[in-house]
């Protein structure tokens, strides 16, 4: 098994040219850098040094060691952070914002698995425009967000987002459609919807509505929206009743209502991201907002 100070051994030779230098560096003496090389070179079963009078470089094996080697150390480094930063959080309280959506299926889990760590959560519900205001003016220390279709939110540039998990989206068709018979539609299926009824989202600055509305103006068309709503169990009961047609994220498929055909859309277009976004410093997110990424990731995870 590697030793870290083996990928430190090798790291400092490069960074210094040769072995000499790069005991000063770490602090070490020059046997003891020599040792973890030559041990490091027995396992992997090549020469990652090549030594001459003027100093030591990598070998091929030796660079890619390196590039394979900082990762570990990076990864090392911050596993040591976070840990330290979280032992020293004790009772922490994060204002959270989440979209509806996600909260019904996801917030429990999230909430369960933060308070294991000390991380106590005053969730707020919103649609997504007002949780983009509220990260931006710093009323918010987190929140789960999406984008589709590729579009940018307008974050402002001290806002860290990481990338939790990519939404697959639905069609969601009465059962009698003739639609319904198909297993999966594609982006011309889709096409063919444009003189349905549709129903569409009531919260300007969606970007799954300005994703379903750009497919259509591309191919010429206007779509007829039936209804505004952001509540998916009304945009499932309208299609249930053969009064409309709708694009729906995975979230919201959970036991839909007799009389709903969901079907995948093909292309990665049609996916939606979720995020979570947080104000951050030159460092990055806090210790307690990375936690609650990943409690959020654990929780999607367990959705499956």
């Amino acid at each position: 098994m590697i030793d870290l100070r083996q990928l430190q051994a090798l790291s400092a030779v490069a960074a210094e040219g040769s072995v000499a230098r790069a005991a000063t560096r770490l602090g070490w003496s020059q046997p003891t850098v020599d040792y973890h090389l030559r041990n490091l070179d027995r396992l992997v079963g090549a020469d990652l040094t090549v030594r001459s009078t003027r100093g030591s470089r990598l070998t091929t094996a030796g660079t890619l060691m390196l590039e394979r080697g900082e990762e570990i150390l990076g990864l090392a480094e911050r596993a040591l952070t976070d840990v330290r930063d979280l032992s020293q959080l004790g009772r922490v309280r994060l204002r959270f914002g989440t979209f509806p959506t996600a909260a019904s299926r996801l917030l429990p889990g999230i909430a369960s698995r933060v308070a294991e760590l000390g991380i106590e959560l005053d969730a707020t519900l919103e649609e997504l425009a007002p949780l983009v205001t509220r990260v931006n003016q710093h009323t918010l220390d987190a929140a789960l967000v999406y984008a589709a279709g590729g579009y940018r939110l307008p974050f402002r540039s001290e806002v860290h987002t990481t990338h939790l998990f990519s939404e697959p989206m639905l069609v969601a068709l009465p059962e009698s459609h003739p639609l319904a018979r198909l297993s999966s539609l594609d982006e011309a299926d889709l096409l063919s919807l444009a003189h349905e009824s549709w129903v569409m989202g009531s919260t300007p600055g969606d970007t799954l509505d300005d994703l379903v509305r750009e497919v259509f103006q591309a191919a010429g068309h206007q779509l007829q929206v039936a209804i505004r709503t952001d509540d998916y169990s009304v945009v499932l009961g309208l299609v249930a009743a053969g009064m409309a047609v709708a694009l729906v994220p995975s979230l919201a498929s959970n036991h839909p209502p007799e009389g709903v055909a969901l079907r995948p859309l093909t292309g990665s277009r049609f996916t939606r991201e979720l995020l979570l976004a947080a104000p951050a410093g030159p460092g990055g997110p806090s210790a307690a907002v990375r936690q609650l990424a990943e409690a959020v990731r654990r929780s999607i995870s367990a959705l499956d």
